[in-house]
């Protein structure tokens, strides 16, 4: 059953056109990634289902028996509310039930009066009515849901109280998730859920949607949500929408078959349209009445064919390469019993890492644990309370901040570059800005203009020129579309430098990251893979013992102990080699003394002199080998006990 469908929807501002011919349906209980390039209209399309916007042309239908909710990433709260008071208004028509039966029950507390038994007894039907509205639309579990959607999403019961006013950007987006939630509607359009969330509560989401009932369409750049939710893939590419059966990683591989198919199909119409056309040129060249008719009806067919379009490539990618400029030494980073708080707040304490070159490190923990602050500490813009922090030789830092906040507001995007690398010529800035998408007129835009995407390219943009090798990145893929997150997840793996990177992007920790740090209050816990590794290994720390044992090791001493051990087992086996040439060989010197001590006792040899002198200086020869051979067995028996 259908219960959103759109036809032919168009809509565009001035010139610029946003959506062309979007044609596409979705079925009840379906759940729909929804993926495009930054700019290309995802949010668009989501505002004028939800009635935000109006289209220009194009039919619309929604199940009108459907409740659709929708997460945008405008949000509508009040900000006079707590936290709780806000989650608990999605509950008004069982508060105002609430307040019902509480009034009744005073009525009911009244003396009885046997003169008004027909209105007691009417009270008394409203309210038994009343009590079951309230108890089959769930008055005394909704409390309890609050709370379970509340906490799952990363709030204490500290912060119910919290007035909104004073939420962080990413702690009002969970709010308005929360209600979302709890409002429980049959439709649900979300818009890049996963941000603001810590891996916990993108974990416990990802749960918490698996039982939805209802039907999902959800915008992301989130490639591991998107792989655990959705079992349907809409691509919104060059102004329309293409449909894939399949979730995030299914599309991936089916894009590129059906982008292969279409191309084969466009290619061979060419084809056939340019021998047509060479045809009808060929008989017109003739200039015969019958070869002109014949001509004409060519051209009259090739006229009514129906023409492929070339199919949809790709928007133009930014294309990112990380490189050094000087080579770091091996010691990166030593940190020793660091801590660190603000007033009673103990973010961590006894915190110890060593970093070598070329390593990738992830650093993960809950929001608010302090990997921000520890990144501070690295860069010196903010003391530690206790501990020692050493920076290698010849170690220059790149920083990524995903506030964003070194950027200058007043200043153009070419002007914000060119004044922290003034030395760049006017062609090779231009160029530089082009690979991040930045051409035209676009460079002369403000800063304070620019969306959160493309002031994320322009922090990547000049972490690149500084060819920096070593990298600090905090979150560096929010803000980014899958095509720049592939193509940063791309860079980092062929960058020569040193990596430590906060993220909850966890298809991105998966790729790139080999070694996971889990910051707690005691400090850090390590974990010697990706993502998955470091999943499996939470859930039963018995397994990879090998890694176990090596834990508080660099990458540099693992890949040590690791070729030793692949040498001493390589000597191992040579040993056993020997040995066994050295048992073979004593054998057949054997086999030969024996033969000899024969020979000796046969006429021909005992009976001539010459022969015997002969084979017993060829006997006491063999004898004096077996003797070296019998002394260097007895070694290898030795050492192998």
């Amino acid at each position: 059953m259908i219960v959103l469908s759109c036809k032919d929807i168009h809509k565009s501002y001035g010139i610029d056109v946003i959506l062309d011919k979007i044609t596409f349906s979705i079925n009840e209980g379906e759940r729909i990634g929804f993926i495009g390039a930054n700019g290309a209209g995802k949010s668009t399309l989501f505002k004028i289902i939800t009635s935000q916007l109006d289209y220009d042309n194009g039919e619309l239908f929604i199940d009108k028996n459907k409740r659709v909710g929708y997460l945008s990433q405008d949000l509508k709260l009040d900000s006079s509310n707590t936290i709780y008071e806000e989650t608990i208004l999605v509950f008004d028509n069982l508060l105002s039930l609430e307040k019902k039966l509480k009034e009744l029950e005073t009525i009911m507390n009244e003396p009885y009066d046997a003169s008004r038994e027909e209105y007691t007894n009417r009270i008394i039907k409203e309210y038994t009515l009343t009590y079951d509205l309230y108890n089959n639309r769930g008055g005394y579990t909704y409390k309890a849901e609050i709370g379970k959607v509340l906490k799952g999403l990363g709030f204490m019961e500290e912060d119910y109280n919290k007035p909104i006013n004073i939420l962080s950007g990413g702690q009002k987006t969970r709010v308005a998730l929360c209600k979302l939630l709890l409002n429980n509607p049959d439709v649900l359009l979300l818009d890049e859920p996963t941000n603001h969330l810590d891996l916990d509560a993108i974990e416990w989401l990802e749960e918490y949607l698996k039982s939805y009932k209802g039907t999902m369409f959800i915008i992301s750049h989130d490639r591991f949500f998107l792989d655990a939710i959705s079992n349907k893939t809409y691509e919104l590419i060059n102004g329309h929408v293409d449909c894939y059966n399949g979730n995030y990683t299914s599309f991936i591989e089916l894009k590129k078959i059906n982008y292969e198919i279409k191309l084969k199909a466009y290619n061979l119409q060419q084809s056939e349209i340019k021998r047509q056309e060479d045809i009808i040129t060929k008989y017109r060249s003739f200039n015969r009445e019958k070869s002109v008719r014949a001509a004409e009806s060519r051209q009259k067919s090739l006229d009514k064919m129906e023409r492929i379009n070339i199919p949809d490539k790709d928007p133009r990618e930014t294309r990112i390469n990380f490189e050094t400029e000087i080579k770091s030494g091996n010691d990166v980073l030593h940190i020793e019993n660091l801590s660190k708080s603000f007033g009673d707040n103990l973010l961590f304490k006894n915190l110890n890492l060593d970093m070598k070159r070329s390593d990738k490190i992830a650093l993960i923990g809950e929001n608010g644990r302090g990997k921000t602050t520890l990144f501070k500490i690295i860069m010196d813009k903010i003391p530690s309370d206790t501990g020692i922090k050493i920076l290698g030789k010849n170690i220059f830092v790149g920083y990524y901040d995903q506030e964003q906040s070194d950027l200058n507001e007043e200043k153009t995007i070419i002007d914000e570059v060119w004044d922290d690398f003034p030395k760049l010529t006017t062609t090779e800035l231009r160029t530089a800005l082009a690979a991040f998408l930045f051409i035209g007129e676009d460079v002369f835009k403000n800063i304070s203009a620019l969306s959160g995407g493309e002031r994320c390219r322009i922090n990547l943009l000049k972490i690149m020129l500084s060819k920096s090798n070593f990298l600090l990145l905090d979150e560096p893929t929010n803000h980014l579309d899958i095509m720049s997150r592939e193509a940063l997840e791309d860079s980092i793996l062929s960058y020569d430098g040193t990596v430590i990177v906060i993220s909850h992007d966890r298809y991105f920790l998966n790729k790139v990251i080999t070694r996971i740090l889990e910051l707690n209050q005691g400090g850090l816990k390590e974990y010697l893979g990706n993502y998955n590794y470091y999943v499996e290994k939470k859930k039963n720390p018995l397994r990879f013992q090998e890694e176990e044992a090596t834990a508080g090791m660099s990458k540099t001493q693992i890949n040590f102990d690791k070729k030793k051990k692949r040498e001493e087992e390589k000597l191992e086996k040579q040993k056993k080699v020997d040995l066994k040439d050295l048992e073979d060989k004593i054998s057949s010197l054997e086999q030969e003394s024996e033969k000899l001590n024969n020979d000796l006792c046969t006429e021909e040899v005992y009976s001539n002199p010459i022969k015997s002198s002969d084979v017993n200086n060829q006997l006491a020869n063999v004898k004096k080998e077996l003797l070296d051979l019998y002394v260097t067995w007895e070694y290898f028996i030795d050492a192998a006990e």
